[in-house]
């Protein structure tokens, strides 16, 4: 295992001395899904065994959503987050079969519904505990969305003042920064329009598939929702780093990662900030777990020499295995 010394600052891993190399897993966030992208994942041994399972515990048949239903279908809140973290936990059982084997990968970090995804195989969260938590998370956001017609727009380059400026003018909020020049604003659909209409130079502003104004004050409602329901959920230390997308910090207590969970859905995505710990904890390779793509090529675009992977489809494991056969820690 690479060796960190801990510094008291924000960044636990600032200074270190690193031995080694450092495998990192990611998950990705809502608006990452596609129609029937689990349905290649249904031919690897468990996976159908696992989902149908799942679909048992968060009340949702998880197997038709990944493989039948439309783009608006799994558009909804309520059904993207729980069939998001389903895929990220069963395409891992697949690279990682035995439990122990998670404890080789150097750190893990999720962007937003990825958080509960990485909390579960960080060893925070049982699986099913995952599964109950994502789709009442997904369900009291659902809830929060519908009370005001709200949205998201990825904007991509332009100045970051005038890009500033002109949130600010339409009453907008940044609800992710991913880094590399790249921000989701979030608010009010009428508002978001018109600032699509008055994009800042050398911007280009891009509508998210997302049903409503998630992290940001927008979603408050669903907050006190889920602290009522967190309240009672069974946690464990992570056994191996985990990185929040509150300050990019890496967490070492199940309590705190729980809580953060719950806080972070009416809160900003510092995603920026998790891949600058990612670059402080010297990463050395990044698998993206399903669906992939989104994150590794942020990460491609930021950590210059860092080995990326998107595990899109059951044809990806075996070159996920050798980046895990390669800058993994030793077995035991």
């Amino acid at each position: 295992m690479p060796f960190f010394v801990a510094v008291p600052t924000r960044a636990r891993y600032t200074r270190r001395e690193k031995v080694g190399s450092v495998l990192v897993i990611v998950a990705p966030g809502q608006g990452a899904q596609t129609p029937g992208f689990l349905a290649p994942w249904l031919e690897v041994d468990g996976v159908a065994d696992r989902l149908h399972w799942w679909s048992a515990v968060a009340g949702l048949d998880l197997v038709h959503y990944g493989t039948e239903a439309d783009a608006d279908a799994i558009k909804d809140t309520s059904v993207a987050q729980p069939l998001l973290v389903a895929a990220g936990l069963a395409a891992a059982a697949a690279l990682f079969p035995e439990p122990a084997d998670l404890r080789r990968v150097g750190v893990f970090a999720g962007h937003s519904v990825g958080e509960t995804t990485t909390a579960a195989l960080a060893g925070v969260l049982s699986a099913e505990s995952a599964m109950a938590f994502i789709r009442q998370r997904g369900l009291a956001m659902a809830e929060a969305a519908a009370q005001v017609e709200t949205g998201m727009a990825a904007i991509l380059g332009g100045d970051p003042d005038e890009v500033a400026e002109k949130l600010a003018k339409y009453g907008l909020i940044a609800a992710n920064n991913n880094g590399g020049g790249q921000l989701v604003a979030a608010g009010p659909l009428e508002q978001l329009e018109a600032f699509r209409a008055d994009a800042p130079a050398k911007a280009r502003v891009v509508a998210l598939k997302v049903a409503g104004a998630f992290h940001t004050e927008y979603m408050a409602p669903g907050v006190e929702r889920l602290r009522r329901i967190a309240a009672g959920i069974p946690v464990a230390d992570p056994a191996v780093p985990y990185l929040s997308n509150a300050d990019g910090s890496a967490l070492d207590s199940g309590a705190e990662i729980l809580s953060r969970l719950v806080s972070q859905v009416s809160n900003p995505v510092r995603w920026d900030l998790c891949m600058e710990m990612l670059e402080a904890m010297g990463a050395t390779a990044v698998i993206e777990l399903p669906p992939a793509g989104t994150l590794t090529g942020l990460l491609k675009r930021n950590l210059k020499g860092v080995a990326t992977l998107a595990l899109k489809t059951p044809d990806d494991l075996d070159k996920a295995r050798e980046l895990i056969a390669e800058h993994a820690a030793p077995e035991g």
